[in-house]
């Protein structure tokens, strides 16, 4: 690299604008790590209470996880695309969430709804065993 390009690159606005929005996102970095730790410790303390995973929670945690991704992503340079709130919301990757909403754990296994009724018509007699 010569002095001529090092200079240019020094004065070059577009890097020092990246750094300030470099600095904002890493701020809110930080918020979104706090955020989803609250998220896991008020999950985990429904699902030990109610005994269900909360769906509302799981898709929020789904879209702030989705959300540090792209942070993430923005802070090492893999994309020049800015993260909310300069883009939209990130949306779920799944939106089903209504069978997981109202999954507990039965024998150790997490079982939706569906798998539940069925494990209510077959005794534990009934299941097949592992090989």
């Amino acid at each position: 690299m010569n002095t001529d390009e090092l200079k240019r690159n020094l004065a070059s606005s577009n890097q020092w604008l990246r750094l300030l929005f470099m600095v904002l996102f890493a701020l809110l970095l930080e918020v979104a790590g706090v955020v989803i730790l609250i998220v896991v410790v008020l999950q985990f303390l429904f699902a030990i209470l109610t005994g269900n995973a909360n769906g509302n929670l799981r898709r929020f945690g789904d879209q702030l996880s989705s959300y540090i991704y792209q942070i993430l992503q923005f802070l090492s340079y893999n994309t020049e695309e800015k993260p909310f709130p300069f883009a939209e919301w990130p949306e779920s990757e799944s939106d089903d969430f209504s069978s997981y909403a109202n999954a507990k754990e039965v024998d150790g296994e997490i079982v939706t709804s569906e798998e539940d009724d069925e494990q209510e018509t077959t005794g534990p007699e009934d299941k097949p065993k592992p090989e």
